[in-house]
């Protein structure tokens, strides 16, 4: 018993030593810098994606899955590393996108108004976003930008909810940390993860969340943690990156291809904030 013990235990470990020399070694980086000439707005772009992935794709023998990172604000776009790393080991072409500019104004609360009055904000960010995957389209055509995930924390999420709701027709998945502004999209074809902290300080605005009930019914997957609001990027401490790293690669392991699936209703991952 204790000769099976031991095995599983070299098994853990190498799982894990497997995920540390993919994500520290076979994840190639790459910083781009665009220019949205029509709207004279530079736009910094952290590519990541898997070396050998990569490179099936230029062979034509795979199709890399594409997933759009939006920042928090005043958070960096290179500060959600934890994540990027997680997709582009599932086979990801990821691309995190700067999506606030030091010139930007300040982000605003208008109470009362539709969205705390950030619209404005969400739809720079989306043609942020458009204009970044028709940058991608001619860098490699061997990506699958029909099925996008989009990926983003506080006003990075609200911004990957609204622009699933704009363009329900280019988005699979969504995972958000902590958004706080937009509802979630209703679409049973969209798959739904959303992880939320426990912060005095920020705090989800009525509507925004659906009920039990309605997450259990569309299979979007509520993940209650004890994490601060802040804590949720490369900021936060390990322990809170890690287990954020294991629930969204499970939400991600069925579905590691660019085909398209269809949400999973029966097995909500609602857990308990005592899990993190």
């Amino acid at each position: 018993m204790k000769r099976v013990f031991a095995i599983l235990a070299f098994l853990c470990v190498l799982a894990a030593g497997e995920y540390f020399v993919v994500s520290k070694f076979a994840i190639r980086h790459e910083m781009l810098s665009l220019f949205d000439a029509a709207r004279q707005r530079p736009i910094s772009v952290d590519i990541a994606v898997r070396r050998d992935y990569e490179t099936k794709a230029n062979l034509g023998l795979w199709k890399l899955p594409v997933a759009i990172i939006s920042n928090g604000n005043t958070v960096k776009a290179t500060e959600y590393s934890f994540l990027a790393n997680i997709l582009a080991a599932r086979g990801y072409l990821v691309a995190s996108i700067q999506q606030d500019l030091p010139s930007d104004p300040p982000l605003m609360t208008h109470v009362g108004q539709k969205y705390v009055g950030r619209r404005g904000v969400y739809m720079r960010c989306e043609a942020n976003i458009l204009y970044v995957l028709n940058t991608l389209k001619g860098r490699q055509e061997n990506a699958d930008y029909d099925h996008i995930t989009l990926v983003g924390h506080s006003n990075g999420g609200d911004v990957s909810m609204y622009v699933a709701q704009q363009h329900p027709e280019l988005v699979s998945k969504v995972i958000t940390l902590d958004n706080l502004r937009v509802p979630f999209v209703h679409n049973d074809r969209m798959k739904i993860l959303s992880f939320r902290s426990k912060d005095p300080h920020f705090q989800t605005d009525p509507g925004v969340l659906p009920t039990p009930e309605e997450a259990k019914a569309r299979g979007i997957d509520i993940i209650h943690t004890a994490a601060q609001h802040t804590e949720m990027s490369d900021r936060g401490p390990d322990s809170v990156k890690e287990k954020i790293q294991a629930t969204l690669d499970r939400f991600l392991r069925d579905s590691a291809s660019s085909a398209l699936a269809p949400a999973d209703t029966t097995t909500p991952m609602i857990m308990n904030p005592g899990d993190y």
